[in-house]
């Protein structure tokens, strides 16, 4: 087909109005080509985003002062990148057709370079753009989703999503509108965004700010899927969640203690040990040009201790539970 060129500028605004409100502004351009009907590529050359935290409250200043996690991720910043996306589509007249999404994006490199053309050394954390710090990372995800069609109304879906960032350079940490969390209408359906992770990490209840550090550098996520048709437009499903996120190593809790937030880290001996798990049901109601989705999801196993024993570690059953009321499938 013929290539395209697109320009977009968006911003996303993220409000806890206990803690802060920040906003992402953002502007890209992009050439998009295919060689063949089902792959295409996406070349981003240049992306630019900028976090910025709009207000803060006084206990969430105390929050962060206190604590180098919090410190290196939330702050204003300038995110110059470059990104590429690659998408094939199986035929859809395939008895089991599959999609596949894979992106690798880096981000500040090419403005460290500039500065080290006028004598910065590459590790230095005090280069800015704009008078605001930029973030460098890379950062690669991949997401693969797979339909079994069972009969002329049902289907089983697979889906598997992984990424993993790594900052350096200017940054020590990626910023926190970059880094990877689970939980929600589209990942693990159970549990509400940011409640699972960084591995064993377990919420602190009474706090009410545990979301804050509940992002990663490395993601996996599972889910399978059945869907069929009911009546008319109305379509069940029965899904199996499960995943996590981690650091690259572990987190510190504390500056003034510099206390080791244990199991945080991702490990190969320990992160199939850590994978939150959760089931649950819902409807779909196809309306041709868009489909509404209701999923109740009910939580089976946290990688946290809870306090009970067993693989079903949910100390209550209302403690597990999530209603999500979205548009379109989660995969």
């Amino acid at each position: 087909s013929t290539p395209s060129t697109l320009a977009k500028m968006s911003r996303n605004t993220l409000n806890r109005p206990s803690y802060f409100k920040m906003v992402n502004f953002s502007g890209e351009w992009t050439y998009r080509w295919q060689k063949a009907q089902n792959r295409r590529h996406e070349l981003s050359p240049l992306t630019i985003t900028y976090q910025h935290l709009v207000h803060t409250t006084h206990g969430f200043d105390s929050i962060v002062s206190s604590n180098p996690y919090l410190t290196a991720t939330m702050h204003d910043v300038f995110i110059p990148k470059m990104r590429y996306t690659y998408y094939y589509v199986s035929p859809s007249s395939l008895h089991s057709p599959v999609t596949w999404e894979t992106t690798v994006s880096e981000a500040g490199n090419l403005s460290s370079l500039a500065y080290m053309a006028f004598g910065k050394k590459w590790n230095t954390e005090d280069k800015e753009m704009f008078n605001n710090p930029y973030s460098q990372f890379v950062k690669v995800e991949t997401d693969f989703t797979k339909h079994w069609r069972l009969s002329s109304t049902s289907q089983l879906v697979g889906h598997l999503n992984a990424g993993v960032i790594y900052a350096y350079g200017n940054s020590s940490k990626a910023p926190f509108s970059e880094m990877f969390y689970v939980g929600g209408a589209n990942s693990i359906r159970a549990f509400t965004v940011r409640s699972i992770g960084p591995g064993n990490f377990k919420p602190m209840e009474e706090a009410g700010f545990s979301y804050l550090f509940q992002n990663g550098d490395v993601k996996l996520l599972g889910n399978l899927e059945y869907r069929t048709r009911l009546f008319s437009g109305l379509y069940g499903a029965i899904f199996l969640d499960g995943g996590n996120v981690w650091s690259m190593k572990e987190n510190y809790g504390d500056a003034d203690t510099d206390a080791v937030m244990d199991g945080t880290g991702f490990k190969f001996d320990r992160f199939y040990r850590q994978m939150a798990l959760g089931t649950g049901i819902g409807l779909r109601y196809d309306l041709d040009f868009l489909v509404l989705r209701l999923d109740w999801g009910i939580g089976l196993h946290v990688p946290y201790d809870t306090g009970k024993s067993g693989f079903y570690n949910i100390r209550r059953f209302g403690d597990g539970q999530a209603l999500h009321i979205a548009v379109g499938y989660p995969f």
